[in-house]
């Protein structure tokens, strides 16, 4: 029987005191990327919640290097999610007696990394695929909307 070699790691972040909305803003953005063109990018965005999804990166990345010997530059986000965690609420005192619930939401982040260079299917792939602007159409047909009256004549 042959062991196949593990080629993912996770880090795995809970209760993070964030809304899963505001996670998910950066998620998208990092999902699919490089090692270290996520953590160029993590550390260059404005919002609250890259630094702890940069924690997360860097240790699903140090995982990685642990448990696979895997080098960074071979390292790729391959899935990244966000679940929505416990929500602390509170009461807080307003005018009149009366009283205001305050919601306090928090997620879950879940990172996966994956080292191309131990996916042999990923190599074979690699070899034989064409980049994507080259799948699509190669014929470019121009239209000017002016000469063939598609734009109305003002008389």
């Amino acid at each position: 029987m042959v062991k196949k070699k593990k080629i993912e790691v996770y880090a795995l972040g809970r209760h993070i005191s964030i809304s899963a909305d505001k996670a998910r803003r950066i998620i998208d953005q990092i999902r699919g990327r490089s090692y270290e063109e996520t953590l160029m990018i993590l550390e260059l965005m404005p919002y609250r919640a890259c630094y702890p999804i940069f924690k997360l990166v860097y240790s699903a990345a140090a995982n990685a290097s642990y448990n696979m010997d895997s080098n960074e530059s071979d390292l790729v986000i391959s899935k990244a999610e966000v679940n929505e965690g416990t929500t602390a609420k509170k009461l807080k005192p307003r005018a009149r007696g009366r009283s205001y619930a305050i919601k306090r939401t928090t997620c879950h982040i879940t990172i996966v990394v994956k080292d191309i260079s131990l996916d042999d299917e990923y190599r074979q792939i690699d070899s034989l695929k064409k980049p994507r602007w080259e799948k699509k159409y190669t014929n470019m047909v121009y239209h000017d909307v002016y000469s063939s009256g598609g734009v109305w004549d003002k008389k």
